[in-house]
């Protein structure tokens, strides 16, 4: 029989040694990321966000903190940030005529534009539909943001800037996304309109 507090007690270690994992090894690429977001919305520019299932979710809740905002303190205008994952007719569509592997990349041709930022997001690093995506952003010239754990995977070595929770367990790799996303778009309202 399982011991419920004992499973408890050791997911919250887990958690909390996953997070000061990520304060040395992912500081210098979370910073990365926060400039690449400044700079994009510095010139107009919007992000785009894909992922699946959990990570699909995650991308609703960056574009939301991006779009409405995080910070309360903060009174900012929007910045621009679309979860490309919410349209269910595309995504079905997509998925029935071109193949679901090919929707994300589809989406990113119709709706990115030079200079805007694709943040994808695969626990794993190779979900095939993400790494997809990844190469059209880079034809159409935009920017990317990994959100990945483990080893990075395929696309560690695809985007601009990988962010690798130290983590092989998918939960703590989830939890460690959400947490460099807030930071993420804290920091970038911070330095667009913290002084407003």
């Amino acid at each position: 029989m399982i011991d419920k507090k004992k499973f408890v007690t050791d997911s919250l270690l887990e958690s909390s040694e996953t997070k000061l994992k990520m304060q040395k090894e992912c500081s210098a690429d979370i910073l990365a990321a926060i400039d690449l977001l400044v700079n994009a919305y510095k010139n107009s520019c919007k992000v785009l966000l894909c992922g699946n299932g959990g990570s699909a979710a995650d991308c609703q809740h960056i574009a939301t903190e991006l779009m409405i905002r995080l910070n309360h303190q903060i009174t900012r205008p929007a910045l621009a940030a679309i979860a490309i994952t919410t349209d269910s007719s595309n995504l079905t569509a997509g998925g029935n005529d071109i193949g679901y592997e090919n929707v994300f990349a589809r989406n990113v041709q119709g709706l990115g534009n030079e200079g805007d930022v694709l943040i994808a997001i695969s626990t794993s690093g190779n979900s095939g539909n993400v790494i997809k995506a990844v190469e059209m952003a880079k034809q159409k010239k935009m920017k990317t943001i990994g959100f990945l754990g483990g080893s990075g995977g395929k696309l560690k070595p695809l985007v601009d800037v990988p962010v690798i929770i130290p983590s092989s367990n998918v939960q703590r790799i989830q939890e460690g996304h959400i947490t460099a996303a807030h930071i993420i778009c804290e920091l970038t309202e911070l330095e667009l309109y913290g002084n407003s």
